[in-house]
């Protein structure tokens, strides 16, 4: 780097080759030393690694297979799209990198048999060897689901071109089993077969329980038998209420036919004369005549106002008084016979009482009777919602039972198409041992050389950068912001290797003179 000073003691930096030059021949120690280093290291890890190895498969996801879905109805609705979408790729990609899968592959091909000295504790077992497998397994693995495809790429690099393939074999594989058990898990058709099984027993029995319950009486239809009992019933209750109203009719005619009894005389008159009573009046007129004939006689020896002759004045005067009463006092004659009315009346009172009779034990008969089918239609009703609830039962138990009738002979078909190996995942693409190695000795020497040169080169520029000592003129006055009138190199003796003295380590600039002077281009 050079500097160009002006009157005014400005200035003007530029860097030239030279500059740069200088700084490489100041660190040339640093710049051997980390080149060496580091294209040694590359010498040695060209020489000393293996060669790496890349095997490829390809799985293909499709629609073909369609499962039932498990739904405790017994139409279950069917998936049946055609096209992949993305998230499923995805989502067989995580299930490809999950961690029991990577676990499976890493016990089966033997990667967790390597052990590590720098491996400490817990790391050196088992569960560490398989963890640590498992991460190279990992990160070893390259899986990519192909845009615009059904595809699925795995690629997996390793120094041993058999282990390769092995891997990738066994992840197929385990994938496969993986995707089986996620998608459909195993076990549904022995859980089928179970739950068959238990319903076509519980079938057997509800039937047996039916045949039981309809050998007793009235148990074959408890139903039918209670509608013709509720008639029946209804007949007898309206029969009931009848009687009970003839029962209040006939009871009040009773009662009103007491009191009628009770007006109504028992006998009335037929035929009713008056005559005159002959032989009281005759024998008053015999009476009276012979008075009058005895007066008579008397007079034709006495005088009227003798005693005897008025005595029998008066006689005759008593004797005509009393014809006269008795003409005056006819002789009644009254016929009399029984009351018709009378008769009806006790005959329908009678009547009324025997008819009440009769009412009153027709209705304790009828009453009974009531009673007798209002129970019946009540043992009935119960013997009915018993049999229906067993009729329920073996409906439901019937039904379970075909459902999972079917259910089993679908999980059976299900089952029989997993080991014939049909399933909407297959190996496009089987792993093929790889021959040729992906790396070459000869890059890693070329990628170390260029490394080592860009890095050396890096140092020496960063170690300059932070000497904090004067090289030239132009960082003097760059720091300390005066003219530099001259500059006087400055050797450091130092001991080399074979024992000479005068090596120049550095060239500190000295300021000899200050301001004033018009300086010219120092170098």
């Amino acid at each position: 780097m050079s500097d160009t000073f002006t009157n005014q003691g400005s200035k003007v930096l530029s860097i030239s080759a030279k500059d740069i030059l200088a700084i490489g021949f100041r660190r040339k120690r640093i710049i051997v030393m980390t080149f060496s280093a580091i294209f040694l290291g590359s010498l040695l890890l060209g020489i000393l690694s293996p060669a790496s190895y890349q095997a490829h498969t390809k799985l293909l996801v499709k629609r073909e297979r369609v499962d039932p879905v498990i739904t405790p109805g017994k139409d279950e609705p069917m998936m049946s799209h055609d096209d992949v979408t993305e998230e499923e790729l995805n989502s067989e990609v995580e299930l490809l990198e999950s961690d029991d899968v990577l676990r499976q592959v890493v016990t089966a091909t033997g990667l967790d048999s390597h052990r590590s000295l720098l491996s400490f504790g817990n790391a050196n077992s088992e569960e560490g060897r398989i963890a640590k497998a498992t991460t190279r397994l990992r990160a070893a693995l390259q899986v990519d689901a192909v845009k615009k495809s059904n595809l699925i790429s795995i690629t997996y690099s390793s120094g041993d071109a058999q282990l390769c393939a092995r891997v990738l074999n066994k992840l197929n594989e385990t994938y496969i089993e993986k995707n089986t058990d996620v998608h459909r898990p195993h076990g549904q058709y022995k859980f089928f077969d179970q739950q068959a099984e238990r319903y076509k027993q519980e079938l057997s029995q509800v039937e047996e329980q039916l045949k039981q319950f309809a050998a007793e009486p009235g148990g074959a239809s408890p139903l039918l038998e209670r509608d013709n009992t509720l008639q029946k019933l209804s007949e007898f209750s309206a029969t009931l209420d009848q009687t009970k109203a003839e029962m209040a009719a006939t009871e009040q005619k009773i009662h009103t036919l007491e009191q009628q009894a009770g007006i109504v005389p028992n006998r009335i008159t037929t035929q009713l004369r008056q005559t005159d009573d002959a032989a009281v009046l005759q024998q008053y007129k015999s009476t009276l005549l012979s008075l009058e004939l005895k007066r008579t006689e008397l007079l034709t020896k006495y005088q009227a106002t003798y005693p005897l002759v008025q005595e029998v004045d008066k006689q005759i005067a008593d004797t005509r008084t009393q014809l006269a009463n008795e003409e005056s006092k006819p002789v009644k004659e009254q016929t009399t016979d029984q009351n018709p009315t009378y008769q009806y009346v006790a005959t329908e009172l009678a009547k009324a009482k025997a008819d009440y009779s009769a009412l009153q034990a027709k209705s304790i008969a009828t009453q009974a009777i009531v009673g007798t089918y209002r129970k019946k239609a009540e043992d009935l009703q119960q013997k009915g919602i018993t049999q229906q609830d067993l009729l329920r039962t073996q409906k439901a138990d019937e039904d379970n039972y075909l459902t999972y009738l079917k259910k089993r002979e679908e999980a059976r078909m299900s089952d029989a198409l997993d080991q014939r190996g049909i399933l909407n995942v297959i190996v496009a693409e089987q792993p093929v041992e790889p021959v040729i190695p992906t790396g070459s000795p000869w890059m890693t020497f070329v990628l170390g050389f260029v490394m080592a040169i860009i890095l050396s080169m890096g140092a020496a520029l960063l170690v300059d950068y932070l000497d904090p000592s004067f090289r030239t003129p132009a960082e003097v006055l760059s720091e300390l912001n005066i003219p530099v009138l001259a500059a006087v190199p400055h050797y450091r003796m130092a001991a080399s290797g074979n024992g000479n003295y005068g090596e120049r380590l550095d060239v500190t600039p000295v300021v000899v003179g200050a301001g004033g002077t018009e300086p010219g281009s120092v170098q």
